[in-house]
C-alpha cells in the first residue's frame, strides 16, 4: 500500500502574508522629494526687445563647479556667506558704484523710493554639481531675498511680510523682487 504524503495546511498562509505586508508597510521609509517653490514669470510679449543689455553691474553672478565650489562675483565663497553676500547685493544700501542701478520708484505706502529694479541673480552649475548643493545655493538665494522682504515689512508695517495683506506685500516685491536667472548647466 503506497503511503500518501500529508498535506500542508495553507489555511494561515493568507495570514501570514498579510502580517508581513502590514509589517513593511510601516517599518519602510519613503524618501521626501525636495523641491523649490517659484512662481513663473509672466508670458514675455513678443514685441519686448529680446535683447535688452543688462548692465554688468546689476548682474550678481554665481558659479557653482563640479566640485560643489561657489565663485560669487569671481571670488571663492563659502555657501554661508552666500546669504549676506545676496543682501548686500539687492539692498545697495549705500548706492556703490560696483552694486546695482538704482532708480526713484514711486511704490505704494512708502512713497518715491529708490530701487534696484534692473538687480538679476545669474546662477549656473555645473552639470555634475551635487543636488544637495544646487538646492542649498537656491535656499540661500531666497532666504536673503525673504530676509529683505522681511525686515522691510517689520520697519515699515511692525509685523512680518508674510502677516502683511496683499497689496503690502505687493509693495514690498517691487522694492526687492525675485529675479533669479539659471543658465544652462555646462560640463567642465
Amino acid at each position: 500500500m503506497a503511503r500518501k504524503c500529508p498535506e500542508i495546511p495553507a489555511a494561515s498562509l493568507a495570514d501570514i502574508a498579510f502580517m508581513l505586508l502590514i509589517f513593511f508597510l510601516v517599518t519602510t521609509t519613503m524618501d521626501i522629494d525636495s523641491g523649490l517653490e517659484r512662481r513663473l514669470p509672466p508670458w514675455a510679449d513678443q514685441t519686448e526687445d529680446i535683447n535688452k543689455q543688462i548692465n554688468e553691474r546689476n548682474i550678481f553672478i554665481i558659479l557653482v563647479n563640479k566640485d560643489n565650489d561657489l565663485l560669487v562675483e569671481n571670488e571663492y565663497t563659502d555657501i554661508r556667506f552666500l546669504r549676506e553676500k545676496t543682501k548686500e547685493f539687492l539692498a545697495n544700501p549705500h548706492n556703490d558704484s560696483n552694486l546695482p542701478e538704482k532708480e526713484p520708484v514711486y511704490v505704494p505706502y512708502f512713497g518715491e523710493v529708490m530701487v534696484a529694479k534692473n538687480a538679476v541673480i545669474s546662477l549656473r552649475n555645473d552639470l555634475d554639481t551635487q543636488y544637495k548643493t544646487y538646492i542649498a545655493v537656491q535656499n540661500e538665494l531666497i532666504a536673503a531675498i525673504n530676509e529683505l522682504r522681511d525686515e522691510l515689512a517689520k520697519q515699515q508695517f511692525g509685523k512680518s511680510y508674510d502677516k502683511l495683506k496683499e497689496d503690502q506685500q505687493e509693495a514690498i516685491r517691487i522694492i526687492y523682487p525675485s529675479r533669479i536667472s539659471e543658465a544652462e548647466p555646462q560640463k567642465k
